[in-house]
């Protein structure tokens, strides 16, 4: 038996060195899969990538995180925390900028008189904007008694007029960050569901702000009404399994999106579901944002 080893050694040797660098030679030559990263985008060599994000958001009570349960900022900063995690950076440096019941006009009035706005935005890498929910809500307080679709065609038109001069005036301190505009969603079947109509309506408000994004460069409309209306799985709205019925017999809906305290703004939930739909957004659109000299 030792005769054999010892006359055999060398054979053996010689098989498993040619067997191992033929692993070693296919190894090299095999295609190696690209790496992917969030909702289907490729990874940035970490070299090409920055190492700190400014990250601006302005706008409504949707950006300054009313509902909120925790205080910190609804969506904001589960977005900031949610890159910082997937892009391994240094930091995501943020400023909230958001003002409750705050109309497409009266942001644009804080931009053009608050130094402070005016030099966050100058700095910004990505920018988020919530706007139209009450510029919505002034024409359905304006004639809440005699609403119809028509009520809401001028409106709409004046609402876009504004939109397009907020975009314009951000881009006057920064050219080339990605603005990323949220749309609204439907609550009002909480308070007026007799309104049969009111889901077509805001969907013509979406489509309206839509339409003023898309023109401009670098900018996206990220919609987040069917995530808040008929929610996780499709389903027609999420709606509690505690629904209980009023002293008038109607069903007490509740939406558990929304802020208890008055079913219309999102609470922890929503703002989750809204900061995830955001960052894949940023995600996706990584190139305009993430790479050195993209600024």
């Amino acid at each position: 038996m030792k005769n054999f080893f010892k006359n055999n050694w060398a054979s053996f040797a010689l098989f498993f060195t040619t067997i191992i660098s033929i692993f070693l030679l296919l190894i090299l030559i095999a295609p190696k899969a690209k790496p992917i990263l969030g909702t289907g985008a490729q990874q940035i060599a970490k070299s090409e990538t920055k190492e700190v994000i400014h990250y601006v958001a302005i706008g409504d009570s949707l950006t300054e995180g009313i509902g909120d349960l925790t205080n910190s900022g609804g969506f904001v900063p589960l977005v900031a925390k949610d890159l910082q995690e997937q892009y391994q950076l240094n930091g995501v440096q943020t400023d909230n900028f958001g003002k409750n019941g705050d109309r497409s006009d009266q942001i644009l009035k804080r931009i053009k008189k608050n130094e402070a706005i005016q030099d966050g935005l100058a700095t910004a890498d990505v920018i988020t904007l919530t706007v139209g929910g009450n510029d919505l809500m002034k024409v359905i307080k304006g004639d809440i008694f005699r609403l119809t679709k028509e009520s809401f065609k001028r409106p709409l038109k004046n609402y876009q007029k504004e939109v397009d001069k907020l975009l314009t005036e951000i881009r006057k301190y920064n050219t080339d960050a990605p603005i990323y505009v949220l749309g609204i969603y439907n609550p009002f079947y909480l308070y007026f569901p007799d309104i049969t109509e009111m889901q077509e309506i805001v969907d013509n408000w979406n489509a309206g702000t839509e339409e003023i994004v898309q023109a401009e460069k670098n900018a996206y409309f990220i919609p987040i009404n069917d995530l808040l209306y008929k929610g996780v799985g499709d389903e027609v709205g999420i709606v509690s399994s505690e629904n209980t019925m009023t002293s008038s017999g109607e069903v007490d809906i509740k939406n558990n999106a929304l802020y208890e305290e008055d079913h219309f703004h999102p609470n922890n939930l929503g703002y989750q579901i809204m900061a995830s739909t955001v960052r894949d957004k940023m995600v996706k659109t990584q190139d305009k944002w993430l790479k050195k000299g993209s600024e």
